[in-house]
């Protein structure tokens, strides 16, 4: 649905295949959809990325790293909508304007400080995605600093 009309996904993607994309881990943490259009409910802090077991040999120095980016799946996300009131400074915007998770890819990406790393799982500071999400990805962030 776009802006709660039904819409054909030809008709949205235009002809376009789909492909797949399989997660390499999950976000676990406190942070829930708040039931709004924008926002989650739950207290910030530390977010552990949980990665697949085979994933490890991918992890190959990343604790040596202090920043990263993570790619992660909207799975709650609802209808998608063109045009709204952005939720950091109420401007009229559309959805490429914006940090919506209402979104037609339904793919997000976050910097975030990373903490520490145990095994499969990575520690990181900063990242605004709810308990459960999928992760896609995990790109090194050169262009922070801490």
């Amino acid at each position: 649905m776009i802006n709660g009309k039904l819409v054909r996904a030809c008709c949205i993607y235009e002809g376009a295949k789909p492909f797949a994309i399989y997660p390499i881990g999950v976000v676990k943490n406190n942070l829930k959809l708040n039931g709004t259009d924008f926002g989650v409910t739950g207290e910030y802090g530390l977010s552990r990325v949980e990665l697949l077991d085979s994933r490890k040999f991918f992890l190959y120095k990343i604790d040596e790293e202090t920043r990263v980016t993570i790619v992660y799946y909207l799975h709650k996300s609802s209808n998608v909508r063109s045009v709204f009131n952005r939720g950091l400074d109420g401007k009229k915007v559309g959805v490429f304007a914006s940090r919506t998770p209402h979104r037609l890819s339904k793919i997000a990406i976050q910097d975030v400080k990373l903490v520490k790393v145990e095994g499969v799982k990575l520690y990181v500071e900063g990242l605004d995605a709810i308990d459960g999400s999928p992760v896609l990805d995990i790109k090194m962030n050169k262009c922070l600093a801490d």
